[in-house]
């Protein structure tokens, strides 16, 4: 038996989808801050590549984590949003195991309690087209 598909919503706001599950997070906390999500429309074509955000209402709580592949940004030319209370962290990592060596990119958002209502964050994914390997410290060869 198959379940059928849950409602999608879109923000008021900004008429992007909401990445499932991401609204009401904590109970008692109104959703404050829209993340509006993009990625750069030269790494739309990559096959492998996603989003994993994290949203941690405390240091010790990972209350949410949701991976969006790339190829959501196609299927979604309104692009997609998530929404968080006043409150904690939220982490974007872009990955794409693809190339060698894989791209994997992290940053965090902290979100302020005094933060107002209705403001807006906008995280823009743009993926390396070349990493340039390091040489390691450890063996200096």
């Amino acid at each position: 038996m198959t379940d059928p598909a849950p409602q999608q919503f879109k923000s008021a706001s900004s008429g992007r989808l909401v990445v499932p599950g991401w609204m009401n997070l904590v109970p008692g906390h109104a959703d404050a801050v829209e993340i509006q999500l993009d990625v750069a429309k030269g790494d739309l074509g990559r096959t492998q590549a996603s989003l994993l955000i994290e949203y941690w209402a405390t240091p010790d709580d990972l209350t949410l984590q949701s991976v969006l592949p790339v190829r959501a940004f196609t299927a979604a030319p309104e692009s997609w949003c998530a929404f968080v209370p006043a409150r904690g962290r939220v982490l974007v990592r872009a990955i794409d195991p693809q190339p060698n060596p894989p791209v994997l990119a992290s940053h965090w958002i902290n979100v302020d309690p005094a933060t107002p209502a209705g403001t807006t964050v906008n995280v823009t994914v743009n993926f390396p087209a070349q990493v340039t390997p390091i040489q390691s410290l450890m063996n200096p060869n």
